[in-house]
């Protein structure tokens, strides 16, 4: 068993294309022994935004804090504490910040996913 607090996970500084200032953290993965599922946290700072993309997997996301929202079929839906959202595999999809403090959020893939 493992628990911690998301914080004490190793962070990693997503920075590519549009994506600056966004930090990873892989809070439950392969290396814990979970053998279906990896649980990644990431925080996107103010005015940042995640990358715009689609993958064969599916996942999901539940924020846990700030104000957020989530691109989908080209129209921004905005997200706050305590939703959940399904993106099915092959989905575009990108996540940004829309307020003032970080956007925080977990995600969920499958095993077969990159973990970060």
């Amino acid at each position: 068993m493992k628990i911690i607090d998301y914080r004490e996970a190793e962070p990693h500084v997503v920075e590519s294309g549009e994506m600056k200032g966004v930090v990873g953290r892989i809070v439950i993965g392969k290396a814990d022994g979970a053998n279906n599922f990896c649980m990644r946290v990431f925080e996107i700072p103010k005015g940042a935004v995640s990358h715009h993309h689609a993958h064969a997997w599916e996942h999901q996301v539940f924020v846990y804090s700030g104000r957020g929202e989530v691109l989908r079929e080209g129209k921004w839906v905005p997200v706050q504490p305590g939703t959940v959202v399904y993106i099915p595999g092959d989905e575009e999809h990108q996540l940004r910040n829309a307020g003032d403090d970080p956007f925080v959020f977990v995600c969920l893939v499958p095993s077969s996913a990159p973990e970060m």
